[in-house]
Parts: structure tokens; sequence; C-alpha cells
């Protein structure tokens, strides 16, 4: 009674010639040729006595190692640059790069393996929850406005505005226009407040035409932030300063005020 042998399952002749070298722990890029060609061909032998059907490709990569070994019983070939050339370097090179993609094969079957472990469930957060907004505390907010705060971002304006400055056509002569008076920013600034509620006071320099225009828009807006006509906050720490119109009441200029305003 004969004893019944049974095979490893390998899916090609570079797997097979990969599992002999890591079963014999030699160098990829030095492989014993004589010792792997003999277990090759003894596998393949076996192969051929359990099914013919599947062994033609291994008969193809057997006479390649048949090849590869007589060749090395030759002389070494020299290249162009004068370098020996090893027979082995084309069989490494396909080697290597089935080893990559056979690596690469297994990480993505375990990686489906633990997908399939894992559950997702839909969002249930009630719509309130969802679209629940903390609460803005408009006194930690107004904290941080300063004076300070203010001079900072008039300072950024005028310095944009120093940056555009054409240094040709600067030279030219300029007809200058009547002084801009405090007063009429004011209205201006109160009128801009009424068409847009709440702006940045960045954007509101900005539109200014000239240097004295943003000085003075300047002046207006502190004064009235201080008459109660405006009122200013951050929404975060470090963010544009943001103004809004909250009484929309003409400002009634008396002497006081225009001497306050350098009028």
């Amino acid at each position: 009674m004969g004893i019944e042998v049974k095979l490893e399952v390998f899916e090609g002749p570079l797997d097979l010639l990969l599992h002999l070298i890591e079963k014999n722990k030699v160098n990829i890029y030095d492989i014993p040729i004589v010792e792997i060609t003999a277990q090759y061909l003894a596998y393949v032998q076996a192969m051929q006595e359990e099914n013919l059907d599947i062994v033609s490709d291994f008969l193809v990569m057997a006479a390649t190692l048949l090849d590869i070994k007589c060749r090395m019983l030759l002389p070494r070939e020299v290249n162009e640059e004068g370098e020996e050339e090893d027979p082995r370097s084309e069989l490494v090179e396909r080697l290597l790069e089935y080893k990559m993609y056979k690596y690469a094969s297994l990480d993505l079957r375990d990686r489906q393996m633990e997908a399939a472990r894992a559950l997702y469930k839909p969002p249930t957060i009630p719509p309130e929850v969802a679209s629940y907004e903390q609460p803005v505390d408009v006194e930690a907010l107004l904290s941080d406005i300063t004076l300070s705060r203010l001079q900072t971002v008039f300072d950024f304006v005028m310095k944009r505005r120093e940056d555009k400055v054409d240094p040709v056509r600067s030279r030219f002569g300029q007809i200058r226009k009547e002084p801009v008076k405090v007063e009429d920013k004011i209205q201006a600034v109160m009128e801009y407040g009424l068409a847009h509620r709440v702006f940045l006071f960045r954007e509101l320099l900005e539109k200014q035409r000239s240097r004295m225009e943003i000085v003075v828009t300047f002046l207006a807006v502190l004064e009235l932030l201080k008459i109660g006509r405006l009122q200013a906050w951050q929404e975060q720490l470090f963010d544009d300063i943001r103004l809004e119109l909250v009484d929309d009441t003409p400002v009634v200029f008396d002497e006081e005020m225009r001497q306050a305003a350098g009028g």
C-alpha cells in the first residue's frame, strides 16, 4: 500500500520559487541556483504524478532555471559599461515584483476581513440637537475689543494702501479736494450702517479713497461707538471686528460734539 503525500498548493511558479527561497532562508539577491533548481524540479516531478494539467507553467520556469544554471557555469557576459552581468538578475526582479504584489494582496485581504466585522448605524441625532448652537457670550467677545485692537486694524489698512502706491504715478501732481469733515463722515457711516446693518470695520476703511478719508472714518467710528449708535464685537478671538448699527436715530451735532469731532 503506497503512502499518500499531500503537496502544498502554490498559485504559480514564482510563488513556489519564493516559498523555496524563504524556506531555505537565502538572500533573494544571491540565489543558490543549483540548490533551488534541484528542489524546484523535485516539486514539479511530484506535481506531474498528481496532476499534469496544471504543470505547464511550472515546466516553463523549470526550463528557465536550467538555462540560468547553465549560464552560471559559463564565463560571465560583460555589458557596455564593463560590468559582469548576473544571469539571475532578471529572475530576481520578477521575484521582487511578485513578492510586492503578493504581500499587498494579503494586506488587502486582511483589511477586507476586518471590514466585514465592522457594523455601522445611521445617525439618530434629533434635529433639535443637531441644529443646536451654543449661545454667544457677547460680553466675553466685547471684552477683547480695545482701542489698541482698533488701532491694529487701522494700521493694517494703512499699510495695505501704502503697498498699492505706484512708485511712478505717485510722483505726479494731484488735485487736492476740500478737507473731509468728521461730521460728514459720521453721517456717511450712519448711512452705510442703515444699508448693511452689520459690517466689518476693515471693509469700511478699505472703501475709503484716500489716507485722509481713512483717518476721518476711523474717528467717526470711534465717535459713534462713544455715543452708542454703533456696537462692536468679535465672533472669535483675533477675528475681524464687526460693527452693527444699533440706533439709527439721526445724530444731532451740538457745539460739544463738533469740538470733540474736530469740526
